[in-house]
């Protein structure tokens, strides 16, 4: 699946998912094509990598006991 991207010259491609998130990441484009419209980087809600979600204890693998 290509995603429609559109960059700060008003400049449009196709790119695919992964360098999607790259471009966010680094802010090199002002908006993607959603199926819903555009999305615009720092004002609409984006999906973050899923690593960077938790912050918390890692607990997998740790062994609880009631």
């Amino acid at each position: 699946m290509m995603v429609l991207v559109m960059y700060p010259d008003g400049a449009t491609e196709l790119v695919r998912p992964p360098v999607l998130q790259h471009l966010i990441a680094t802010r090199n484009i002002v908006k993607f094509r959603r199926e819903s419209g555009w999305a615009v980087v720092g004002v609409d809600p984006l999906r973050t990598p899923r690593h960077e979600h938790y912050q918390g204890e890692d607990r997998r693998g740790r062994i609880l006991v009631h």
